[in-house]
């Protein structure tokens, strides 16, 4: 295949000096190819055409013969096709695709097809289809935010494979007795690998087969949980790139959900040192909502972890990102809603000094959004059942950008979030009011 070199009339033209001003070009320009790129991890150039020799179909043959030309066909299927080329063996392709088709038709409907012998080709057919290297991402600093992500090419048949083989798991005669010989902790491993995919329609498959393999394999469980740990820590540590985070996640939800009680030291572990620590990561708002459900999953499970949790979060807390601290409080407010008021005891003072700290942000949206924490029935009841001792720690924030604040919105809410301290505890508010003052004027 050639290899064509873009003409050089692409190179600015205009003095240099423009670029010094916009100090966004590059990104701008990135926005400007919208266009979906695609990439295949299948290139390997075979040269001459492939030849595949037509079977029958496996309706028209005698039901004692079907299970000898279903191997045939998962066979067949071996045979990988470069996507690149898009003239290439077209008819092959097609053929392949109809032999798929019919595959994932007929693991839904028969009965008797799964003989022992079947499980190894089924096996190796899914192996050789996706397990491949993934192609490096087209722009060096590909941001998912921003960016469109590059699709797999050979989508055509990978989409059937992975259909294929989550009809396979769900099978009512499979069993997984025999297919742990070979789904087994490499054939896991070179799965979790593809979770990396910039493409998120072969993510979502993955998240289901992955699950399923949970479900069924109880032998794989901890060697699972141990590796999405591996990968998390080295995004965290190392790499701050990894795809898959969101679909990891979410699988963890449904498996910490069904962890059973009391948790296990490696899980309370897992917590701190691993869920914790993801939220000091700079892509943190694609995965957030999922973390974040994680970890109220916990919570709800062992309310003692309450303290630590918050406290790790409070450490963490974002210094210099107004977004990141938005999606803080929101997920503070979570926990909050689940917490048992004796843990809220334990952690009431630094968690006030923080909120505090955010009600007076000059960036309005953070000071919002903690405001609206006084809109929560259940955190209201909290906070009143303690004010003796959250008002003193709220209350010269609040008197200072009930005078000061630029933005009428705010202003308007603090004056709500005062009132309500002052039907809570009166004495106490105008002792606080009286000391304010004299500390001004002195």
């Amino acid at each position: 295949s050639t290899i064509t070199v873009p003409a050089m009339s692409s190179a600015p033209t205009t003095s240099p000096s423009v670029d010094k001003v916009d100090g966004f070009s590059r990104k701008s320009v990135r926005k400007a190819k919208q266009k979906r790129s695609q990439s295949s991890s299948q290139f390997r150039s075979q040269g001459k055409p492939i030849e595949l020799t037509p079977l029958p179909l496996l309706k028209d043959v005698p039901g004692v013969e079907q299970p000898e030309l279903f191997l045939k066909k998962l066979q067949q299927c071996c045979t990988v096709f470069d996507f690149m080329d898009t003239l290439s063996d077209l008819k092959m392709k097609e053929y392949k695709r109809s032999t798929l088709n019919e595959l994932v038709d007929y693991v839904t409907v028969s009965r008797g097809y799964l003989t022992e012998q079947a499980y190894p080709e089924v096996v190796k057919m899914v192996s050789q289809n996706i397990f491949r290297t993934l192609p490096p991402s087209d722009s060096n600093e590909f941001d998912p935010e921003e960016d469109e992500p590059t699709l797999e090419a050979s989508w055509p048949h990978l989409q059937l494979v992975y259909e294929f083989f989550i009809r396979f798991l769900e099978s009512q005669e499979f069993q997984p007795s025999i297919a742990k010989k070979y789904i087994d902790q490499k054939f896991v491993l070179q799965l979790l690998e593809l979770f990396d995919s910039e493409d998120p329609r072969e993510r979502d498959y993955l998240k289901t087969v992955l699950h399923r393999i949970y479900g069924k394999f109880l032998g794989l469980r901890a060697f699972i949980r141990k590796q999405i740990n591996n990968i998390f820590l080295r995004f965290v540590y190392e790499t701050e790139h990894f795809n898959g985070v969101a679909e990891l996640l979410e699988i963890l939800g449904s498996i910490i959900n069904g962890f059973a009680l009391p948790l296990k030291a490696e899980h309370k572990q897992f917590l701190v040192k691993v869920l914790i620590p993801l939220h000091t990561v700079r892509s943190l708002s694609l995965f957030h909502a999922q973390l974040a459900y994680c970890i109220v999953q916990f919570l709800e499970k062992d309310p003692t972890l309450t303290e630590p949790v918050i406290r790790g979060l409070l450490k963490f807390w974002p210094k210099t990102c107004s977004q990141k601290e938005v999606m803080y409080l929101g997920e503070l407010e979570e926990i909050l809603d689940v917490i048992e008021p004796t843990q809220f005891v334990k952690i009431q003072e630094p968690l006030f000094k923080q909120i505090s700290r955010c009600v007076s942000s000059p960036h309005f949206q953070v000071a919002e959004r903690a405001l609206y924490y006084w809109n929560n029935e259940y955190i209201m009841s909290l906070i009143e059942e303690n004010s003796s001792v959250i008002l003193p720690i709220m209350f010269s924030s609040l008197y200072r950008i009930s005078k000061e604040h630029w933005n009428p919105a705010i202003v308007a809410l603090v004056y709500n979030v005062l009132k309500a301290f002052m039907e809570m505890n009166s004495t106490l508010f105008d002792e606080l009011t009286a000391t304010y003052k004299s500390d001004r004027q002195r």
